[in-house]
């Protein structure tokens, strides 16, 4: 299993490497597309290879025009088999985390909890991947506040490193009977303002953690960017007086995520490639948003050059 586990990440590897040469040659391709297309001359540094380039793109199709990349490997088989992941925590965990991963167990559908105990994220790891989990998540927290959460994707990544704040779970809301019980249905996914490509990344880390649900299911789960705070929600909804009128009822938990890194690899993986951290210098860019479009913020500049 390990050497099998090598060999496929070397070919993962091998693949993204290729990369680079692959855009390259879309780009040519595409530059003699627009020219036979206006009618302009051939750009004279491709006139060598006009011949072969011309003869690609004949075969090509819609499916095969544009170069795939290491991101469409990472969820290629998303579609074929419903999630499965695992949950855990950081080491001799407190009450009220454990009370908080409890929850999350109920949140994330086919999920598997798991007490952590004296075992390295390496076999944690390794015995996800002989198990087929399709994720890792694990839960951090500070002087029994949970601060930190890992969603790390198998079997080749990526990891996404978000900051958790403002957990308020189920077990410290007094009033049990106007929240009702946690329904067990797959839900129905919202993801608000998630526009940048950084935003892309970020949805398609969250949207794979839930299967596909049934049309009929009452059950809403809330993903809403707000100056890169993701607000977590989850609801279910009724219609009392028919189909015109909905009424939601919030069953929690309900926290925020900050997203600090997102590494092309899986949590272990210390050497892995990292593809977005942020930064001391970042901290003072307040007018710049990096997962989704600012409204407030937008107002504001429209404002200033008024």
């Amino acid at each position: 299993m390990l050497r099998r586990n090598i060999r496929l990440r070397r070919e993962y590897l091998y693949r993204k490497s290729l990369e680079g040469k692959e855009r390259l040659l879309y780009e040519k391709k595409r530059k003699i597309k627009e020219a036979l297309d206006e009618g302009k001359p051939i750009p004279t540094e491709l006139r060598n290879e006009e011949a072969a380039l011309r003869q690609e793109i004949d075969l090509e199709d819609d499916y095969t025009a544009v170069p795939k990349t290491h991101i469409d490997d990472e969820y290629a088989n998303a579609t074929v088999r419903d999630p499965k992941i695992l949950l855990t925590t950081s080491r001799d965990p407190s009450a009220p985390l454990v009370q908080f991963v409890k929850e999350l167990k109920f949140v994330f559908p086919n999920a598997e909890r798991m007490n952590r105990g004296g075992q390295v994220i390496s076999e944690i790891i390794e015995s996800c991947r002989a198990h087929e989990f399709t994720d890792v998540i694990l839960v951090h927290e500070h002087r029994g506040v949970p601060d930190g959460l890992i969603i790390s994707h198998l079997p080749f990544g990526p990891t996404a490193y978000f900051g958790l704040l403002n957990v308020v779970t189920r077990h410290d809301i007094k009033d049990k009977k106007a929240m009702g019980t946690m329904p067990e249905a797959y839900p129905h996914l919202i993801l608000d303002n998630f526009k940048t490509k950084l935003g892309e990344r970020t949805a398609n880390i969250l949207k794979h953690l839930f299967p596909v649900p049934k049309p009929d299911t009452k059950r809403i789960v809330t993903f809403a960017n707000r100056s890169d705070y993701i607000s977590f929600r989850h609801h279910i909804y009724e219609k009392p007086g028919g189909p015109k009128s909905v009424e939601l009822k919030e069953i929690g938990p309900r926290f925020e995520l900050r997203l600090y890194q997102v590494k092309l690899g899986t949590m272990e993986q210390s050497e892995a490639q990292i593809e977005f951290v942020i930064r001391p210098y970042m901290n003072t860019t307040k007018k710049r948003s990096f997962i989704g479009n600012d409204q407030e913020t937008d107002d504001k500049r429209k404002k200033t050059k008024a």
